[in-house]
């Protein structure tokens, strides 16, 4: 048979077989503990609509609150300096990777059975908002426990030396290590893909108790990789008392403001944390070069702006609940279809990603964000009634088409981030390395959250009240436009074109 295919056409289809089998081509099978801790943490979406549910038609938590409280809850994630450092340099019996993978696996339990207590009635000893705040902060301090020891095995298990024992190329290095953090990313968005559309069928059916006891299995997935595969890590070295010390000094310090109550706290121990953060971090990194420092300094700047902007809360949620009639089973339908495409463009892009500049990277996605967000707030706008009438689709139909065109971007903004981390991950300190970069990332996130509750509380918006709504959504969209754009032409000539893997 003749081929009629044209040299464009053979071209393009070379592209797609290069993107489609190099996530494939670069699997081993010592990847395999640190992406079911990935996929572990993907799947955890299994409870997440049960969750939306159960706060709306249980809790008196506002939107503002539980905005307040999604700030102390990403905290966590700020201080991971600390398990970076036990990571690093206190094996439990032995180990310095499986033991905290277990231990981590252990708090995501308890978490979720606190949670299913509380729905369930069964667990009286608080009120069952202060029992949701307790069972979240558990999972959360579980899954970074874990995340940490993952993000260390993630630059321990690429080879650095051939079967000879002669050095690998560094570029051969770096682009595994980058692919690394591709399959991390997609073992991630799998996790989700699997339990998205099940977690709304499950909230659908069965109680949200019954929900959360059958997220139990997820914790087993997490430490099923690091029971069965051998995950030995390299030589434990002493402890650094200045950053383990210091991160379990700010660590009370964040426990004592959140329990007393003290006004202006959340921002206050933001401020703290970006100096402890930005301190401990300047003093893993004294040791890399000038230009290495200024690369990674100005490329954590832009993503940094890239991820602190605020979101619109768990307002738009109840909107879609109360008005649109955006059920259990369709919100789950909702997430799978996002999720499964998240997965989808995530893997076709990864491969172009990891060898594109920072800056253009986070720019064409900040650009696609925006755009992609006007079907949401045309949704708040009442544009499905008259697409309704004119066109014979609503809301739903609006709302899956969104999901669709957005979500493949959703996970790519991570990539770039992570690579770097990889390739300038110090030896001997890559776990408090990726702990200190994760938590710079993640104070971003807090900074978010704070947005989110500020804007929330200028634009009051609770259940049965959405009036202010469309105006929240406009002004958090206009501040994820604005600010990631500023900083990226202010900062992204300064990278110097560097570039976050090897060219090909």
């Amino acid at each position: 048979m003749t081929n009629t295919m044209g040299p464009t056409g053979q071209k393009l289809r070379q592209k797609l077989e290069t993107a489609l089998l190099t996530p494939v081509r670069a699997f081993r099978l010592r990847y395999l503990p640190l992406l079911m801790v990935y996929f572990a943490y993907g799947a955890l979406g299994l409870i997440t609509i049960a969750e939306n549910f159960w706060i709306k038609s249980a809790l008196t938590l506002t939107p503002s609150e539980l905005a307040a409280l999604s700030v102390w809850l990403t905290l966590p994630w700020t201080i991971k300096m600390v398990f970076g450092e036990l990571v690093d340099a206190v094996p439990v019996f032995g180990s310095q990777r499986r033991a905290y993978v277990l231990i981590g696996g252990t708090l995501v339990a308890l978490g979720l059975l606190t949670l299913a207590g509380a729905a369930g009635g069964w667990l009286t000893f608080a009120p069952p908002a202060d029992l949701y705040r307790i069972g979240s902060f558990l999972s959360v301090v579980g899954v970074v426990l874990q995340d940490v020891a993952a993000d260390a095995m993630s630059t321990e298990v690429v080879d650095r030396e051939n079967p000879d024992g002669t050095p690998r190329d560094q570029q051969d290095v770096n682009r595994d290590l980058g692919m690394v953090q591709v399959l991390g990313r997609l073992a991630l968005s799998l996790g989700f893909v699997i339990v998205a559309g099940l977690g709304g069928w499950l909230a659908s059916v069965f109680s949200y108790e019954t929900v959360f006891l059958c997220g139990l299995v997820i914790p087993l997935i997490s430490v099923s990789g690091a029971l069965l595969i051998d995950i030995s890590s390299a030589a434990t070295r002493p402890v650094d008392w200045r950053i383990l010390g210091g991160g379990i000094a700010f660590g009370a310090l964040v426990m004592a403001m959140a329990v007393t109550g003290v006004p202006y706290a959340q921002e206050i121990v933001f401020v703290i944390s970006m100096a402890v953060v930005s301190a401990m971090l300047w003093r893993v990194v004294s040791d890399l070069d000038p230009n290495t420092q200024r690369t990674i300094f100005y490329a954590a700047l832009i993503i940094f702006a890239f991820r602190a902007t605020p979101l619109v809360g768990q307002g738009y949620t109840w909107f879609t609940i109360d008005l649109l009639g955006f059920d259990e089973a369709f919100q789950g339908t909702l997430n799978q279809i996002g999720a499964l495409l998240a997965l989808v463009g995530t893997w076709i892009f990864s491969d172009a990603i990891t060898g594109r500049p920072i800056p253009v990277v986070l720019f064409w996605l900040t650009i696609i964000a925006t755009v992609l967000s006007l079907p949401s707030l045309a949704l708040t706008l009442g544009i499905s009634e008259w697409t309704e009438v004119n066109f014979g689709f609503g809301a739903r139909t609006i709302a899956i088409i969104d999901t669709a065109a957005s979500s493949p971007f959703l996970q790519l903004s991570m990539i770039p981030l992570l690579t770097l981390c990889a390739i300038y991950a110090p030896e001997q300190r890559r776990a408090t390395w990726f702990a200190l970069m994760g938590s710079l990332m993640n104070l971003a996130l807090v900074a978010a959250a704070l947005q989110t509750k500020y804007l929330n509380q200028i634009f009051v918006v609770d259940r049965g009240a959405y009036e202010n709504l469309p105006l929240l959504l406009g002004v958090v969209m206009a501040i994820g436009l604005v600010v990631p754009l500023a900083a990226i032409l202010l900062f992204g000539n300064r990278l110097e074109g560097a570039e976050i893997a090897s060219k090909r």
